[in-house]
């Protein structure tokens, strides 16, 4: 899984561009299907952001916005198309053994890195091998430490052979491929690619200034073809109502809209004229995580009052204006690993205030806060700067624990510091965060008690031997029934002991500027093709240098 900390586009500032004399509200789109709307190269994407990247290898990557601009300029072995079907990358095919247990990637010939070196099986091999170096900080060893033996039969021929079955394996080849003759030998944390990143991928890097924009070029050598955008800036703008007003400006091309937005202040004719809106359940999903090395919270029952004292059906309609599902757990609602039957908590302060006072913990002084050995029930919720769904949540959760006798005071903090200073350092007493949904259901990384360590995802130090087991037991298997009663069992676990209040998983609703064409809604989402994307030679707005 990966970080949603916010689920968020990308972004980027637009000093050097020029632009052209007329705006998008100034010009007449030419109708789909004609001369004037054929696919041409030129433009950029502007796209807004709330956060900045940290570090652009993959590998020691954590958080969404620094995978997103990643996965533009590397590629890996394979990777999803638009319903979801795993495809060759920078493989361009693959065998694996009967017994599963032996995966041959034939890799594309003539690829080059983004620095004209030629790509080959030893950059793959290299890969591997620095990832599950244990002097490398990165939360995404487990898949490649289940490789018994990996190895280059020539420049195109990849092989990794397992000891026992692996169901990820497959994916877990999709992870970005590092060029090795930039790294072998080095220092990776120290690297220059953490900040000037050199891929295979169909876009080049081409500047990063910080907490203001990331730019990347189009690869005009890629190998699935030059990307028709020339351009791509992430600007970087940490509050959503200032980039929405950039949005209606011009200034940006691209963002993912709050429910207000999308219901409200985008339904004029403005933006039905020179904006298209998309909607569709993500695969994400936001929650309140406690620190469980905090006494407040070692006790189940107090997890569950929590549960039982805050209405997630308030905050989809009053918050998500009903754009969303309240969750149970950490799939998305109609997926093959889903368990819609597990133990729901309803909105009933009266079973709430039961199980606190079960717990021990009382209105002993008529304060109106509970206490338990002298101590009130006070803690922190901190969440990230710029994404105002979840300051919203956490002020509903706060009133509606108020009403149990539980104070809560919030805390909103600058992304980077909130990652590096209170997340990493485990600094916190709650916090209301996103994952993105994998397509994979593997919960490892997250789940697994071996994951607990500094900067790794498991950060509320959630620990269960059964669930340790299952998920053990559900990744060494092929079998999707197997699989799936072992997903089911840990969802019922996880319900029962609520180390997340498991909120909602929210609609995707981004909006694209209509000079942008090409854009097609699938399983995956709307940016499966972007290579594909292009804007009508008439229609074009900014020129990138090079």
């Amino acid at each position: 899984m990966k970080p949603l900390g916010r689920v968020i586009s990308i972004v980027s500032m637009i000093l050097f561009l020029a632009v052209a004399a007329c705006g998008p509200d100034e010009q007449r789109r030419a109708p789909a299907g004609s001369a004037a709307a054929a696919p041409a190269y030129g433009d950029i994407m502007v796209e807004g952001s709330i956060g900045d990247a940290s570090n652009l290898i993959p590998l020691l990557a954590t958080d969404s916005t620094s995978h997103g601009i990643a996965g533009m300029v590397f590629n890996g072995l394979v990777k999803y198309d638009k319903d979801i079907n795993v495809v060759g990358d920078l493989a361009e095919s693959w065998e694996i053994s009967k017994d599963g247990l032996v995966i041959t990637f034939r890799l594309r010939k003539g690829v080059r890195w983004h620095d004209g070196r030629p790509f080959t099986a030893g950059d793959v091999l290299y890969t591997y091998q620095v990832t599950i170096d244990p002097k490398t900080p990165t939360a995404y060893a487990s898949d490649f430490l289940k490789v018994k033996k990996a190895e280059v039969l020539d420049d195109h021929t990849f092989r990794a052979t397992y000891d026992k079955p692996f169901a990820p394996a497959l994916m877990s080849w999709s992870v970005g491929i590092l060029p090795k003759h930039l790294l072998a030998g080095k220092e990776i944390t120290t690297s220059p690619l953490g900040r000037r990143p050199v891929g295979t991928g169909p876009y080049k890097f081409k500047e990063w200034v910080t907490g203001q924009k990331i730019v990347l070029v189009s690869n005009p050598d890629y190998f699935e073809g030059r990307p028709y955008i020339d351009g791509y800036i992430m600007r970087i703008i940490p509050d959503t109502a200032t980039m929405f007003l950039e949005l209606r400006a011009n200034g940006i091309d691209r963002m993912g809209l709050t429910p207000l937005q999308f219901t409200r202040q985008t339904e004029n004719n403005l933006f039905r004229e020179n904006y298209n809106k998309f909607r569709y359940l993500s695969f994400a999903y936001t929650y309140l995580g406690y620190n469980l090395k905090n006494p407040l919270f070692a006790d189940k029952r107090v997890r569950q009052a929590i549960a039982y004292a805050v209405n997630k059906e308030e905050i989809v309609a009053g918050v998500l204006l009903g754009m969303g599902k309240p969750t149970t757990g950490p799939y998305k609602p109609g997926t093959w690993a889903y368990n819609p039957n597990v133990r729901t908590y309803s909105y009933d302060p009266s079973k709430a205030k039961a199980l606190l006072a079960e717990a021990g913990w009382r209105d002993g002084n008529g304060d109106g806060i509970i206490e338990k050995d002298g101590r009130p029930f006070a803690f922190e919720i901190i969440t990230n700067q710029g994404n105002e769904i979840r300051a919203k949540c956490a002020e509903i959760i706060q009133r509606r624990l108020s009403e149990v006798g539980i104070r809560v005071k919030i805390r909103v903090v600058e992304w980077a510091a909130f990652v590096n200073d209170f997340i990493n350092k485990r600094k916190f007493d709650a916090t209301i965060l996103g994952w993105t949904i994998p397509m994979e259901p593997d919960l490892y990384d997250v789940w697994h008690s071996s994951k607990t360590g500094p900067e790794e995802l498991n950060f509320v130090s959630f620990k269960n031997e059964e669930v340790d087991a299952l998920i053990v037991k559900g990744r060494e298997t092929f079998d999707q029934k197997l699989r799936k009663r072992c997903y089911d069992r840990i969802q019922e676990i996880l319900a029962e002991e609520q180390p997340y209040l498991f909120l909602y998983v929210p609609d995707a609703l981004p909006i694209i500027h209509a000079r942008f064409r090409g854009v097609e809604t699938a399983p995956l989402g709307i940016g499966w093709n972007f290579i594909k994307w292009y804007v009508p030679k008439a229609e074009q707005k900014l020129v990138m240098t090079r």
